[in-house]
């Protein structure tokens, strides 16, 4: 028979690239907070293997402390049910077991020690001490580990089981205001969680709002009512229970407990706030659709390089110039990131479309915005730009370009020879006194315009940039026949294997083909 853990650690992962990496961060956070440092390695190689084997479906990993050992648990619902790699780490044991749709591989490691000693740790209220400020230290890291508000209640629930309480139900309210809701509820016994949900939709829950601690009775529960406070305003509810009393230092851990979740809680609510309005800001910085552009095929790519707190500074637009059929693209890098760096870019987008729609030629637009830039003052960004205006032709189709200290625009022909099209002119928002020249390009049917911003010429892997030695060139040289849309994926691709960190700056991609 399976021991029961003394505590349970679960996270659920959706598939893709980054579930593998995230389960291996789970991990590090679940064996620092449990003190078991000596088996991280193994642990985290042994989450890699479990979680390879299943990252193409959801799946769920779950770390559970048995005094003596740790033990994994990769569950997945209609996996297949073979599975024939052994583990490569030495384990205590591995295997796979089959509970109807549910595949679960497990393996256990022990802990270096004594067994009797590390259970006294999780048993003895007598000897706190050391341990109770490792358990507080540890809990503190849990808790400010992540700014997920829906993930916090059920870190919480799970630090508090076993070790101050039998189960914990957390209570909030959307964004601190409303009816309190269950969030998260967790039992020591996974199997009595259903019928304790049906016990507390009975009762009412106190309100946040008070600063005490409430001593309740449910059924043959022991409950406290611990408030969810920070920064003045109640967040929720903590709810503890156990078969006894609780003594009046586990109340005060549980209240310490409380402060901690709330101020967690509401450090990552504000968190996702900044981050839905910084996300909302950057896609009115990008065109709103995709325009359908008559005799042009046209792909674009935008990877903003920041945290989703961060406004990236990289941006494009098309958009049509007049009534002549022309139609007219931008492809700028605003100098830095954030609300500054979008002023900038917003500026930039409603002077070109505006000043397009007036009739003006793409010379005058760009002295045009380069006196809105500078008249910004210290707001002022500098910013290169690539502008241009494409009019479709018999053989193809006529770009008038001006790069304004912009990275090289590129033409790729249909013979796979590739040359820069763009002569360097001023950036934007540095110099009062400056003028532009048109460039013009004839593209052939077939042929492709490559714009980038510097997140692609400037990735750098070691000593070395993407673009040396003509890198870029090299790469759209391998595109010919190609849609325009294949293009720019295929220049994404070529950046992110130029090096394997992730890249730290804004990409925008901009093709236009000739068709």
């Amino acid at each position: 028979m399976t021991e029961s853990p003394r505590a349970v650690l679960a996270a659920t992962f959706a598939p893709g690239e980054s579930a593998v990496p995230a389960a291996r961060r789970f991990t590090r956070e679940v064996i620092s907070a449990w003190a078991a440092g000596a088996v991280l390695p193994q642990a985290e190689q042994i989450t890699e293997q479990l979680a390879l084997a299943a990252e193409r479906a959801p799946f769920e990993v779950v770390w559970g402390h048995q005094g003596d050992a740790v033990r994994i648990e990769v569950r997945q619902k209609d996996a297949p049910p073979e599975y024939t790699n052994a583990l490569t780490v030495p384990v205590e044991e591995w295997g796979i077991t089959f509970s109807g749709q549910l595949r679960v591989q497990w393996a256990k490691l022990a802990l270096p020690g004594s067994a009797a000693r590390v259970a006294d740790d999780w048993t003895r209220e007598e000897s706190r001490g050391s341990f109770w400020l490792g358990f507080l230290a540890d809990a503190s890291d849990l808790l400010a580990g992540t700014l997920d508000p829906d993930m916090v209640p059920a870190i919480v629930a799970q630090i508090v089981v076993p070790r101050l309480s039998v189960w914990c139900a957390v209570y909030t309210s959307d964004a601190g205001l409303g009816p309190l809701r269950l969030s998260y509820l967790w039992h020591a016994d996974e199997a009595r969680i259903d019928s304790l949900r049906e016990e507390l939709a009975a009762i009412e829950v106190p309100p946040p709002q008070r600063p005490q601690t409430v001593p309740l009775t449910i059924g043959d529960y022991h409950v406290l009512a611990v408030p969810l406070l920070a920064r003045g305003r109640g967040l929720g509810v903590m709810l503890l229970g156990r078969t006894d009393r609780f003594p009046d230092d586990i109340i005060q851990f549980a209240e310490d407990i409380g402060r901690r979740a709330a101020l967690a809680m509401d450090n990552a609510r504000l968190y996702a706030q900044q981050a839905a309005a910084n996300r909302a800001l950057q896609r009115s910085l990008l065109p709103p659709d995709n325009p359908e552009v008559p005799e042009v095929d046209y792909g674009v790519v935008y990877e903003p390089a920041g945290e989703t707190n961060e406004v990236g500074g990289d941006f494009y637009d098309l958009y049509r110039a007049g009534d002549n059929g022309a139609w007219r693209f931008a492809i700028g890098d605003v100098c830095g990131t954030g609300p500054e760096a979008a002023s900038v870019t917003g500026l930039a987008r409603t002077t070109l479309r505006l000043l397009a729609r007036e009739g003006h030629k793409i010379a005058h637009v760009l002295v045009r915005l380069n006196e809105a830039i500078l008249e910004e003052g210290e707001r002022a960004r500098f910013l290169t730009l690539l502008h241009g205006e494409i009019t479709p032709t018999e053989s193809g189709m006529e770009a008038r370009l001006i790069s304004a200290g912009h990275p090289e625009a590129l033409r790729l022909r249909q013979t796979g020879e590739v040359e820069v099209v763009a002569t360097p002119q001023s950036l934007l928002g540095v110099f009062s006194e400056v003028t532009f020249e048109e460039d013009i390009v004839e593209l052939n049917h077939g042929d492709v315009l490559l714009a980038v911003t510097d997140g692609v010429t400037e990735r750098r892997s070691g000593g070395r940039l993407l673009d040396d030695d003509g890198g870029l060139a090299r790469l759209l040289a391998e595109c010919v026949g190609l849609s325009a849309q294949a293009v720019a994926e295929r220049i994404r691709r070529g950046v992110q294997d130029f090096a394997p960190e992730p890249s730290a700056d804004d990409l925008a991609i901009l093709v236009l083909r000739a068709p």
